[in-house]
């Protein structure tokens, strides 16, 4: 952000570090005394819950398999009201007290059914596979006791898990590149298979993102995972090389007057995108960009309804200027009366 185009009649729109979106506006970090990202907001009994990734200092050097997001454990945060104070509820789960889990606590996700709270998570395994696991708790804010192995079936990154208006749970995965997700290709693991974005790939239809009905326990799939099929205007699925458009990581499913919206990132061309459909499963059709890039390599988000207004949680690196020392922020979601969101700038 520059903030040298601040001027003091545009400041004075922002309320508690949220901008109204208007011109530009100052969006201050939510979290400053630890680094966190990948935020994945909720809304439980009243209140907004933040389940984020923890960054820390790793001393990892930096690669496109993501070995330097080396992350241990999670916190989670709650707030009242956009603005208000946030509360830290210290750790909620950590690397030791998943028994099956070998490195890299990656961009986690919550749900709420029948009293109970789940945290459902990505990490690798001990053959350094990610897998996702799923933790619970009688409280949003934890702590969450694992379940002893992974999701089965599952595999890849990012679980996002959005309850339709008739309970049912789908849980949306996957992420290319570090998330390995183009690894699975075949239907089984294949590690030689590095990207799916090299030469000769760029006209065949782009890998997709996953979604599975989740059991009634929600501890479990339902059913084999399926492609998330995102298509263009005319009705033709993204193609690999569509780099401006396509699918890589970061997935997030809301619903909003009867439609269901998908919002991802497509990962090395740094925008937040989003698809619409008349059901969970797709096909979506691409109907354009929600963020511009923001400052740092990676970027994902979550959108929520509170009192009314609709909210996008996001990171990037403003305190520490690192690529995976992020921080997490907040600020209005606008819509055109025809549902249509509007574009920001970060």
């Amino acid at each position: 952000m520059t903030r040298s185009f601040l001027s003091a009649g545009l400041m004075a729109l922002a309320i508690g570090g949220i901008g109204l979106e208007t011109g530009f506006c100052q969006v201050k970090p939510l979290i400053s005394d630890v680094f966190t990202a990948d935020p994945s907001a909720h809304v439980f009994n009243g209140k907004i819950y933040i389940y984020p990734s923890h960054d820390i200092e790793a001393n990892v050097p930096q690669d496109d398999e993501g070995g330097h997001f080396n992350m241990r454990d999670y916190h989670v945060y709650s707030m009242d009201a956009i603005g208000g104070k946030v509360t830290d509820h210290g750790v909620a789960l950590d690397l030791k007290d998943i028994p099956w889990a070998g490195r890299q606590l990656w961009a986690p996700d919550a749900a709420f059914k029948n009293g109970t709270y789940y945290l459902y998570f990505p990490v690798k395994d001990k053959e350094d596979v990610f897998r996702i696991g799923v933790a619970t708790s009688q409280s949003p804010a934890g702590p969450f006791k694992a379940e002893p192995k992974p999701i089965p079936g599952s595999y890849s990154i990012d679980p996002a898990v959005f309850t339709d208006t008739d309970g049912q749970g789908y849980m949306y995965f996957g992420g290319i590149w570090g998330g390995q997700l183009q690894r699975w290709h075949s239907g089984k693991y294949d590690k030689s298979l590095s990207t799916d974005l090299g030469k000769g790939h760029e006209r065949e239809p782009a890998l997709s993102a996953k979604v599975a009905k989740m059991s009634g326990d929600m501890l479990s799939f339902a059913e084999a995972p399926r492609d998330v099929q995102i298509l263009d205007e005319h009705g033709k699925p993204l193609l690999g090389g569509d780099h401006d458009r396509r699918f890589f990581e970061g997935a997030w499913l809301h619903k909003y007057n009867g439609k269901y919206y998908f919002s991802y990132s497509t990962g090395d061309t740094h925008l937040l995108c989003y698809a619409e459909s008349n059901s969970p499963y797709g096909p979506f059709t691409y109907k354009g960009v929600i963020m511009k890039p923001v400052e740092g390599w990676t970027t994902h988000h979550s959108i929520i309804e509170f009192k009314g207004k609709w909210y996008i949680f996001y990171h990037d690196t403003e305190i520490s200027g690192k690529t995976h020392l992020r921080n997490v922020k907040v600020r209005e979601l606008v819509r055109s009366a025809d549902g249509k969101i509007q574009t920001i700038t970060p």
